[in-house]
């Protein structure tokens, strides 16, 4: 009796394990930022779809910020929990890579709808946008078609910004008026800093703080008025156009070299540039798709500003003199 009881309790505990096993290896655990995967954003419904192909459970990891994505991949180097991180962009690919953290993808899709070619062999995209200052019309008379117009001190226009050491529109800002005044981006953040009400940590608390009156312009996007427009029937919302050209975002997406689900995370990557994928980028995060959809963009969509110049810095140029930048921009900003 002995002999059959130890029996039984070895064999439940190994198919409790084998369980376990089964279960790690049907679930896919996505670091993302948390406006994704909020109820609002296009995280559940991409759970949804892509739990019903997949036949596993798609687990999202909610992270403060972009930026704050990769500090916690460096801090958790190879004991990372997370099998992909969703929500990079451009400006901070050479870092990622030159942490040795990621895998090379293997999918070289052909259907990309981007402003130039995508030939990263880690990171795959799935939106795309570009910075802007958003205002609301009823309070802005004479928005600034500028840079030059903006700084200048004929208006007093008072603006919110983020800070680039740990929010990508921060960091986007500070790399748009590197690309516009090269060496003399220093001078015209002295310059800048009068109009600035205040530096927030994040876009979610400066959007927020400008929403309820803090100041007369806020660091977004092109497609932030997109949002007011469908979301609340709101008309006021403009980006200003600037004739310097607009910094463009590209968010993407890279599998963990150290993930135990690789195959499935590929599979994720194929999904993401699916057109059931990409049918929630435009009215669920509020940006442009990487694909031409078989739907056509809202119609709202129409009336948003495009720039008539897209900028842009090489990623490897930005890792190795990010942090001369920013020391450059928190200089002037003490001045």
């Amino acid at each position: 009796m002995k002999k059959i009881f130890s029996f039984l309790i070895t064999f439940c505990l190994l198919l409790s394990f084998k369980s376990a096993l089964l279960a790690q290896e049907n679930q896919l655990n996505i670091y993302t930022y948390e406006s994704f995967t909020s109820e609002w954003g296009p995280g559940p419904s991409i759970e949804n779809e892509f739990e019903s192909f997949c036949n596993c459970n798609l687990n999202f990891v909610s992270i403060d910020s972009s930026a704050g994505i990769l500090s916690r991949i460096k801090l958790e180097e190879s004991n990372a929990k997370g099998d992909i991180a969703l929500g990079l962009d451009l400006n901070l690919l050479a870092d990622a890579i030159e942490t040795g953290l990621f895998a090379k993808h293997k999918i070289y899709p052909e259907n990309l709808n981007l402003p130039f070619k995508w030939n990263n062999e880690y990171f795959l995209p799935f939106d795309y946008g570009y910075f802007a200052f958003i205002y609301n019309q009823n309070e802005v008379s004479d928005a600034p078609g500028s840079f030059k117009e903006l700084i200048s001190n004929q208006n007093n226009l008072k603006i919110i910004i983020q800070d680039p050491r740990t929010s990508t529109p921060g960091l986007g800002l500070m790399l748009w008026i590197k690309s516009v005044y090269g060496e003399e981006a220093g001078k015209v953040w002295e310059q800048l800093k009068k109009k600035i009400v205040t530096v927030t940590k994040s876009w979610s608390e400066s959007y927020g703080l400008f929403l309820n009156g803090e100041a007369d312009m806020v660091l977004s996007y092109t497609t932030s008025p997109a949002y007011h427009m469908i979301a609340e029937g709101n008309n006021d919302y403009y980006a200003a156009n600037f004739s310097e050209g607009h910094y463009i975002q590209v968010e993407v997406a890279g599998i963990l070299k150290n993930s135990e689900n690789k195959s499935l995370a590929r599979k994720f990557l194929s999904f993401m540039i699916s057109e059931k994928f990409q049918k929630t980028i435009p009215t669920g995060n509020w940006m442009y798709p990487i694909i031409e959809l078989n739907e056509k963009l809202p119609e709202e969509f129409n009336k948003l500003i495009i720039p008539n110049k897209t900028l842009l810095q090489d990623s490897e140029s930005i890792s190795k003199n990010k942090k001369k930048w920013i020391n450059e921009w928190l200089t002037s900003m003490t001045k």
